[in-house]
């Protein structure tokens, strides 16, 4: 091999070294796009993946850590290996186990080049930051992470994803994000008394914080059964699909972080593989939740009457009128052009668990994945607890499922952050329960011993 020769043959493998890992780094960042990672790891003004963020669950809150390739503060000295045990296994560099709150348990599917991509790119595009969040303190005995591994040989199936040769392409793509990247269980599965997803229940529907993930199985009345795939794509892609419903709270930031930055293919993939998802259906609900309620109002109870001096007992019309006609029309129908959703045939008014539309009231919406930066306000300032519970009741009276109710107590806790935990208490309880069963066992033990003893005495 001549000089010249050798010298392009090694430029070619640097060339090909340096594009390899350039879109290794390239998949990664949508990788971690598809994961939504930045949303649990950055605080509220703090620098992306620096975390910080307090995360509120029933045993306690926890910090989000930093992510960043910081030497000092983040994962800049974890390995290929012990960043792929951190995000499959629960496991951090340390030996330490990660609380469930890390979405471990959906990651456990990712395939090993997919690992390889997202370690290339947080190791090598994203920037460090050497802050290094407040550590995690939980309460006894939650504070005890060695605990996790338990946890783990009960709940973690480490399998990564493995295709369905029967069905196509397509839904296993989607089937791969669904159950792993996009971790959509994590929200949509309701949880056991141990914080572990139901999977007999898979996607039927759970408690995130205030907010409720609503059911996205292909139940017909329940879930999405009724949706077509282009809604479903409308609604990953814009936060809304007209007639149907608009994301809110954290189904708003998923849209916003992760799902309209996806492909269309993946959006696609994801509206293929939920589809048909088997049903879970809740029989309460005798239709579909976006089919209920139509055009009404009351402004023949308007005209002529003055309102109360006590804000509390305004009816729900005169509510309505004063907060919500400028924008939903007098009859809740909505703009003319869709822009402003009608308030009947609406999964925020059809489902008779009614948290979601008390949060809307409370908190407000946004919808910037559109371009439209359409916003509703919050009232939480503004509406008192009664006022709150009144306009709800009038809005699921006129325009949603009249099996659904809103209470003060509703509102006031759900203002409050939620009803509080009572897993640390029960936790304990059975702890001490296990301890004296181990008294009681040893004790029972000791007394057969010293029974045999006397026995062999007098032989």
């Amino acid at each position: 091999m001549t000089p010249l020769l050798a010298l392009i043959c090694v430029l070619a493998g640097l060339y090909a070294g340096v594009a390899t890992a350039a879109d290794s780094a390239s998949t990664g960042q949508y990788l971690a796009i598809a994961g939504d990672c930045v949303a649990c790891h950055t605080a509220p003004g703090g620098k992306p993946f620096a975390g910080g963020l307090p995360v509120p669950t029933p045993i306690g809150t926890i910090i989000a850590t930093n992510i960043t390739p910081s030497k000092t503060a983040g994962i800049g000295n974890y390995t290929e290996q012990q960043f792929s045990d951190a995000l499959r296994r629960g496991i951090r560099a340390d030996g330490a186990r990660l609380y469930p709150a890390m979405p471990y348990t959906a990651y456990a599917r990712l395939s090993d080049d997919d690992v390889h991509a997202l370690y290339a790119w947080f190791m090598h595009d994203v920037s460090p930051v050497d802050t290094a969040p407040t550590p995690t303190r939980l309460p006894f005995p939650f504070n005890i992470r060695l605990s996790m591994a338990a946890w783990n040989l009960l709940f973690l199936d480490s399998k990564p994803f493995t295709p369905d040769p029967g069905k196509s392409a397509d839904w296993n793509r989607g089937a791969y994000l669904v159950r792993g990247l996009a971790h959509c269980s994590t929200c949509h599965t309701p949880r056991n008394l141990l914080m572990a997803e139901q999977s007999s229940r898979e996607l039927a529907g759970g408690d995130v914080g205030t907010w409720h993930a609503p059911n996205i199985t292909s139940d017909a009345n329940s879930g999405i059964g009724g949706w077509s795939e282009s809604d479903l794509v409308a609604y990953m892609k814009l936060g809304h699909a007209t007639g149907r419903a608009q994301a809110a709270g954290p189904m708003a930031e998923a849209v916003d972080n992760s799902l309209q930055h996806l492909t269309a293919a993946d959006l696609q993939a994801i509206a293929t593989y939920l589809k048909t998802v088997p049903a879970q259906h809740d029989p309460v609900d005798t239709r579909a939740v976006d089919s209920w309620g139509a055009a009404s109002d009351e402004l023949d109870s308007l005209r002529g009457v003055a309102l109360p001096s006590d804000p509390n007992k305004m009816t729900g019309a005169q509510l309505y009128d004063g907060y919500c006609a400028s924008c939903h029309q007098a009859q809740g129908q909505g703009s003319f052009d869709g822009g402003l959703p009608s308030l009947f045939h609406n999964t925020a008014t059809g489902r008779t668990h009614t948290n979601n539309l008390v949060m809307v009231i409370l908190d407000g919406i946004r919808w910037p994945a559109d371009g439209s930066d359409v916003h509703m306000p919050g009232f939480a300032q503004t509406l008192t607890d009664q006022q709150v519970a009144t306009l709800g009741s009038y809005l699921i009276k006129h325009y949603g499922n009249p099996a659904a109710a809103i209470s003060v107590d509703q509102v006031k806790t759900l203002r409050a952050g939620g009803a509080p935990s009572h897993l640390v208490l029960l936790a304990r309880l059975a702890l001490v329960v296990v301890v004296l069963l181990l008294v009681a066992i040893i004790a029972m033990l000791m007394r057969r011993k010293r029974q045999k003893a006397r026995r062999a005495g007098h032989d």
